[in-house]
């Protein structure tokens, strides 16, 4: 078990752009697992291409596979073990249509140089994300700050009688501001 260091293996990475980086809500999940050995923090990247990262109901931050859109995002890569993966689809929603772990290419932040393979990220689910998009009005963020969190709600003390789902379809249903 653990994550094998010198693997290179790149589905077994992990780039983060929101609530599990360091500082925000969520990375109490990464905390355990690199406890556990089932995660590595290993840089600060960024991603090669531009794509919109906009936030969804209670400031919940999606990252739509819209290449080309948006601007180039920044965020955290961790290598994670399979259990390690597991755990990070479940919160993301994988089997419940929030999220898509899908392929993304990066480079270190700073520089132009690219990581030799694509690696993880969650994206938010193909059946929302045009609609998304627009509720934004077609503008996103390079990355998920305080600024951008303000407001965040934690999972816990959202409304329990709808699934994530269905606040999602709400929130990009209801009139903008």
């Amino acid at each position: 078990m653990g994550v094998e260091f010198e693997n290179s293996n790149c589905a077994n990475l992990v780039f983060t752009y929101g609530t599990l980086k360091r500082g925000f809500a969520n990375h109490v999940l990464l905390q355990d697992l690199m406890r556990t050995g089932d995660a590595v923090f290993k840089g600060t990247y960024r991603t090669l291409e531009r794509y919109p990262l906009v936030c969804g109901p209670y400031r919940v931050p999606f990252l739509l596979n819209m290449a080309g859109l948006g601007l180039r995002v920044t965020g955290e890569l961790y290598a994670v073990s399979a259990r390690g993966l597991d755990r990070l689809d479940e919160l993301e929603g994988t089997s419940r249509g929030h999220y898509e772990r899908r392929p993304i290419h990066l480079t270190p932040a700073g520089e132009e140089e690219l990581l030799p393979c694509a690696v993880q990220a969650y994206y938010a689910h193909k059946s929302y994300e045009e609609e998304m998009w627009k509720k934004n009005r077609r503008k996103g963020f390079g990355v998920y700050s305080e600024k951008e969190a303000k407001g965040y709600v934690k999972r816990k003390d959202r409304p329990q009688n709808l699934s994530f789902l269905d606040h999602i379809m709400i929130f990009i249903s209801s009139p903008s501001d």
